[in-house]
């Protein structure tokens, strides 16, 4: 305050200068040029891509930038036709978001690090599986194929995700029961706590464990900590179970090897428009098999095909049928999803809250019919319902996806073991620590 007690004034306001004003036009002008080019090059991409407007309200894209993918993945095509890179079928509209898939896939080829936990004795539970066949195949594909695989490093500190190789089917094997089932794997997963820093950044979301039967869901479902905040990756994906959508994995149960070539370009050999044959081992079994074990056009079994009856019988009635009936057993989950996939028939979905495998990476209802199970009266006219034409575009789609419920080893591209590891590339992208 001055000496007479009068504050002082403020200089009053300059005009800003005609060289500023040049300037921070040019700014924004350079700013609106950008935001235009950008917008122009999203829009070329969605045209690239007609099926993205249809994609499932609840498929998974990581929310990084796909312009920014796109320039890094744009020379990472092999020519192999196979749904990605070079080929042209990466863009069929079995894929909720087709070109966003191809190019996730390429990043993930590319980058994705799982870091396998060392400790446990591997002559118990923490090794590959001994069996890669049998209906529970899928596990023991995905132990070998990791810990051989491209996606694997020894550098925690350069994982996006952390393996638990625990395997409930090898202690189903040694026929533990299941409360010590429960025990072993709490122990095993505290000691991991305990001796590593990884699992308490983020509480176990960026962990994940791997099982494909009952008895896993059982033998961990006594574990919370594992259950609620790690990724399960499970062949029972059914709500009943706590199965959560956005952060668990359906595993595809696949019996392997199987014991006919794949079905193909055969649709006229399938003159019979349903089959199923199977235990009566659930409510829905029950009464699929009451309503329709006489029907004359569907050819439903109550009972499994005895071998006595003739060598693969059962086997090759997917190949003579339009529409295998595919109901949930005594968990929602069934080989039979992989075996109509693999023969050719357009499998029926019938069972309710099932989350199926890749869910969010493929458009079932492209190559197969989803039924809810209070339906089941009304099955034959909805299967008669399907024009010949439908039934054909569902086939073609059928034979395209084959390749994703196949496993191998060593693994291939865009087979089982890739869409499960595409699933946790995806899933990777929401944990932040």
């Amino acid at each position: 305050m001055s000496a007479g007690g009068k504050q002082p004034q403020p200089p009053p306001p300059q005009s800003p200068s005609p060289s500023s004003l040049f300037t921070l036009r040019g700014s924004l002008l350079t700013l609106a040029l950008l935001t235009l080019a950008s917008f122009t090059v999203v829009s070329l991409n969605s045209l690239r891509s007609p099926a993205a407007a249809a994609a499932a309200p609840g498929t998974l894209t990581p929310s990084f930038s796909i312009l920014k993918m796109s320039r890094e993945a744009a020379g990472d095509g092999d020519g192999d036709g196979g749904g990605g890179g070079g080929g042209g079928e990466e863009l069929s509209d079995i894929y909720h978001l087709p070109e966003v898939f191809r190019l996730n896939y390429a990043a993930m080829e590319r980058d994705f690090g799982v870091f396998i936990y060392p400790d446990g004795d591997p002559n118990t539970f923490y090794q590959t599986p001994r069996k890669l066949t049998g209906k529970y195949a899928s596990e023991g594909y995905f132990f070998q194929n990791i810990r051989e695989g491209r996606f694997r490093t020894d550098d925690p500190d350069r994982a996006h995700l952390f393996f638990i190789p625990i395997s409930c089917h090898k202690m189903r094997g040694k026929g533990t029961s299941y409360e010590n089932m429960t025990v072993i794997v709490q122990n095993y997963v505290d000691s991991l706590i305990a001796k590593y820093p990884y699992w308490n950044r983020t509480l176990g979301a960026d962990h994940f464990f791997v099982t494909c039967h009952d008895v896993g869901v059982r033998a961990t479902e006594g574990v919370p900590l594992l259950v609620k905040n790690s990724i399960r990756v499970v062949c029972s994906p059914s709500y009943d179970v706590g199965f959560i959508p956005h952060k668990d994995v359906a595993l595809p149960q696949v019996l392997q090897p199987f014991a006919l070539p794949a079905g193909g370009n055969d649709v006229e050999n399938r003159t019979r428009l349903g089959f199923w044959a199977g235990h009566r081992n659930s409510k829905i079994r029950v009464i699929l098999a009451r309503v329709w074990e006489n029907d004359t056009e569907l050819d439903i079994s109550n009972n499994r095909i005895s071998r006595a009856t003739g060598h693969l019988v059962y086997q090759k009635r997917f190949y003579r049928t339009k529409f295998c009936i595919c109901p949930g057993g005594s968990q929602v989950n069934s080989a039979r999803i992989a075996d109509a996939i693999h023969y050719g028939c357009v499998p029926v979905i019938l069972s309710n809250y099932y989350d199926l495998p890749f869910n969010d990476i493929l458009d079932w209802r492209k190559f197969s019919v989803i039924v809810k199970e209070s339906e089941v009266y009304n099955l034959k006219q909805i299967l008669k319902n399907i024009s010949d034409a439908e039934f054909l575009q569902l086939h073609e789609n059928l034979v395209k996806v084959q390749k994703h419920f196949q496993w191998n080893s060593p693994p291939i591209k865009y087979d089982a073991f890739h869409m499960v590891m595409y699933e946790l590339w995806l899933r990777h992208h929401v944990i932040k620590y």
